[in-house]
């Protein structure tokens, strides 16, 4: 039987032409003599089909041995899909070439990805350790709780690390106090604060293309081939802040020499900065830039040299500056925000608020400058009119956080406590620039705890985790660093035993002195007057006061006072009193913390009833004896009852943390 034929018995055998003789007598194959020597079609034939089946056993061998990631390959050809079709071809070439629009899913798509905002997550609030929280079973009608004179200093800076500024005179008062280079060499006050709401010259030093003019820096550009992108896909982005321009046309002609001159003062060469800002100014008079720039040198100089002198004369350089005509508005703005601020460094708080009711006149609906001067307001004791200007505000910023928890501040200030809750913790919750101050969170956490809301504690407890408090006990204000904490101390634990001996030997010596002052009709006691006392009568009588003397009434108890002249770390305690303290049954007091932990609160007991009088600190309660000392750390809560038949005295001396160096004790100031 003849053999089937097919292509691959045809590649597979050779059929061989018979042989024939060339003329140089060799033999040679028919078909090769046929053709010269050259292939023949058949084998020319031969050969595609060799490669075409090689070609196709390769790419089986590829497909099945998983040789090459095609998806790796097809997703980076995918970033030149330029027309969304999903993958790369002579199309996308075209659009990429500038040959072919992008077609407006393709825009669209890409717009979602671009502007999608992302809700952060949501960070819950720690909870609070059971340690933090006072005990439930003890009966709270029952326990007092003492702390004489010690509201929480709400007149003051943030949170103080080392180097206080100033002194704390009432509760009620709202006050940064004013710093002095003079006064407090190297305190972190000295350095300025609120640096971003005063604009930097940043954006004359830009070069400018006049001939091109500027789009306005918070327009954004628009998709004109889109319409439908912003309204289906873009959320509502914040227009960009825009940078202050400090030039007028004629000084962006002489812009190259203020930059020089500016270059100087950013480089911390202050001496030339001013030199050169003076030959600006001499050169061109009229030149309110020039001016601003001769201030903020001035400035930076007071600064190196600690030099009230020279900040005072950089403040008339502010002023003179703002009143040049052809001043910008970001200039005047900049200008009078800038000098009210240093205003304040030195103390001159009116000449401040006259600087910033000035800007609210020109700025009437900036309402960040409004906040400002509500701000000067209280730092003068002027509540009213601090609580008219927020309620200005707040009538046209309903959302206002700052005017929030200012107001709550003013309302709580005036004994309106429950109206005072909603403000501060809605302006906390905000989140706005200028609510994230320990000041609010104590005062929202305190109020809360006279309403007898325990939500008080979860506050606290968020005031300790941003870094205002030490602990949710512990929540003073004006602390030094790395000082020993603990509620309870022993005389041993502080080191000042001969102190404690000398009190507890005298002690009826100090109390008949007392008892001799105590005649009502003498006026010496005074009412305490720092809202504490939820009721009752609680009377002081002052001996020293943030380190010096009363004389007076030094000369009405001579021996108690010559007992203490030898122990400088009460006398000398600037941050502290040494006074008498009466209470009448029936009298409460809040629990509160005091203003620093740089004291400790030595209580020597003079004439205390058998029962009803105790005083808690975090969550121990103690009771004096007479004739003993107490010691304790009042930056830390306490609270005292007085449910007794009679009168409770007692002797109150302060004294420096025994951790506090000798120069931080010279160096702090006082409260």
């Amino acid at each position: 039987m003849a053999p089937r034929k097919n292509f691959r018995n045809q590649a597979k055998k050779e059929v061989k032409p018979a042989a024939v003789v060339n003329k140089n007598g060799v033999k040679v194959e028919a078909s090769v003599a046929a053709s010269g020597g050259g292939f023949s079609g058949t084998k020319i034939f031969t050969w595609f089909m060799v490669l075409a089946l090689l070609g196709v056993w390769s790419s089986v061998a590829v497909v099945w041995f998983d040789l090459v990631d095609y998806d790796n390959v097809i997703g980076k050809l995918s970033a030149y899909d330029a027309d969304g079709d999903g993958d790369f071809d002579v199309e996308d070439a075209k659009v990429l070439l500038g040959l072919k629009e992008r077609p407006v899913s393709v825009l669209l798509r890409e717009a979602k990805e671009d502007y999608a905002v992302k809700e952060p997550a949501a960070v819950p609030l720690p909870p609070i350790s059971d340690d933090f929280i006072p005990d439930d079973s003890r009966d709270e009608a029952t326990h007092p709780y003492e702390d004489e004179n010690n509201a929480i200093d709400t007149k003051g800076e943030l949170v103080e690390k080392a180097q206080p500024q100033q002194t704390v005179e009432e509760s009620k008062q709202y006050n940064n106090q004013p710093g002095s280079y003079n006064n407090q060499p190297g305190s972190p006050e000295t350095k300025e604060t609120e640096a971003e709401s005063v604009p930097e010259p940043e954006a004359d030093v830009e070069p400018e293309v006049e001939s091109v003019p500027e789009p306005e820096a918070d327009v954004e550009p628009e998709v004109e081939s889109v319409p439908e992108l912003e309204a289906e896909f873009v959320p509502e982005l914040k227009a960009k802040k825009k940078k202050p321009k400090l030039l007028n046309k004629f000084e962006k002609t002489i812009k190259t020499e203020i930059d020089a001159a500016e270059k100087l003062r950013k480089k911390g060469k202050v001496e030339e900065a001013v030199r050169a800002f003076e030959t600006l100014v001499l050169q061109y008079p009229q030149s309110p830039r020039c001016r601003y720039g001769k201030a903020l040198a001035e400035d930076g100089l007071a600064e190196k040299m600690l030099s009230n002198d020279m900040l005072q004369k950089a403040i008339g350089t502010y002023k003179e500056a703002s009143e040049l005509p052809n001043a910008t508005p970001d200039l005047i703005k900049a200008t009078l925000k800038k000098r009210a601020e240093r205003q304040q460094f030195l103390g001159r708080m009116r000449g401040a608020l006259a600087t910033l009711e000035k800007l609210v006149q020109i700025f009437p609906e900036d309402m960040a400058l409004k906040n400002d001067l509500g701000v000067a307001h209280l730092l003068i004791g002027d509540n009213n009119s601090a609580k008219r200007v927020y309620e200005e505000v707040l009538a046209t910023a309903p959302s206002d956080g700052f005017a929030k928890v200012h107001y709550g501040f003013i309302l709580k200030s005036e004994n309106k406590i429950a109206e005072s809750i909603p403000f501060l913790r809605d302006g906390l919750e905000s989140g706005d620039p200028g609510t994230d101050d320990g000041r609010f969170y104590f005062h929202l956490g305190d109020a809360l705890q006279r309403m007898g809301d325990d939500s008080a504690y979860k506050w606290y407890e968020r005031g300790h985790q941003r870094g205002h408090f030490a602990s949710v006990w512990q929540r003073s204000l004006y602390n030094v660093d790395g000082l020993k904490a603990q509620p309870w101390w022993t005389p041993k634990d502080t080191g000042y035993m001969d102190l404690v001996k000398t009190l507890e030997r005298n002690w009826r010596i100090i109390r008949d002195e007392a008892q001799s002052v105590m005649d009502k009709t003498t006026g010496l006691f005074v009412p305490e007057e720092e809202n504490l006392r939820e009721k009752g009568e609680w009377g002081q009588f002052t001996l020293w006061q943030q380190g010096k003397k009363a004389g007076e009434s030094c000369r009405s108890v001579p021996k108690t006072c010559g007992l203490l002249e030898r122990y400088p770390e009460a006398t000398g305690c600037k941050r502290g009193q040494i006074k008498f303290s009466v209470m009448q049954p029936g009298t409460h007091v809040w629990p509160h913390t005091g203003p620093t932990n740089c004291r400790l609160r030595m209580h020597l007991g003079l004439v205390i009833p058998k029962t009803g009088c105790k005083i808690r600190c975090t969550n121990d309660t103690r009771a004096w004896e007479e004739g003993k000392v107490l010691i304790f750390d009042d930056s830390f809560e306490h609270e005292v009852w007085q449910d007794a038949d009679s009168y409770r005295l007692i002797f109150i001396v302060d004294v420096w943390h025994p951790e506090l160096t000798q120069y931080q004790r010279q160096t702090l100031s006082p409260i």
